[in-house]
């Protein structure tokens, strides 16, 4: 039975253990196969890796547009933040103007009231001490013809001797 198995296997080998029509079969058949996919699967393959390309093109420009317009907001944002500070800035220094000018009127209208309050009070005074200077005359006169009654020992006329001392302590103001 050894012998009849020999003889199938009755195809020559090369030195090395190739069968060399198996092996050419076989690099024809890869060849062939080979270019039914070449022909076949290559455009295809080469289609979508050119689509797949193309489209990380396209996202990198969308993701530099991206970029470029949030740097160009940032820099509009920044502006309108500079430009809101400024404004702040110059209400404050409209509120500290107006809060100085506010003090400004109100120590002007204090002045005026207590300027108001002293004229007043000097009127208040200068009438006082002219009913008080009136009042000592009168009291004068009478103290006067008192003491001429006295001296005289008779009874004198009041209103002619209250006429005569005004008119001589009227002509001791004069001089």
């Amino acid at each position: 039975m050894t012998a009849s198995l020999r003889k199938v296997d009755t195809v020559p080998e090369s030195g090395l253990g190739f069968h060399i029509p198996s092996l050419i079969t076989y690099g024809a058949n890869f060849l062939i196969l080979l270019g039914i996919l070449y022909a076949v699967g290559f455009k295809p393959i080469l289609r979508m890796l050119n689509d797949r390309a193309e489209t990380i093109k396209e996202s990198l420009e969308s993701a530099e547009k991206v970029r470029e317009e949030a740097a160009q907001n940032r820099a509009e944002f920044e502006g309108q933040l500079a430009e809101s500070r400024a404004q702040g800035q110059q209400l404050m220094a409209e509120g500290r103007a107006a809060a100085e000018r506010f003090r400004e009127e109100q120590q002007d209208r204090a002045r005026a009231e207590a300027d108001a309050l002293i004229e007043r009070a000097r009127a208040d005074m200068n009438q006082e001490r002219d009913r008080v200077i009136d009042e000592v005359r009168r009291n004068f006169a009478d103290l006067a013809i008192l003491a001429a009654e006295r001296v005289v020992q008779q009874s004198v006329d009041r209103n002619a001797h209250s006429a005569i001392i005004d008119q001589v302590l009227e002509d001791s103001n004069k001089s």
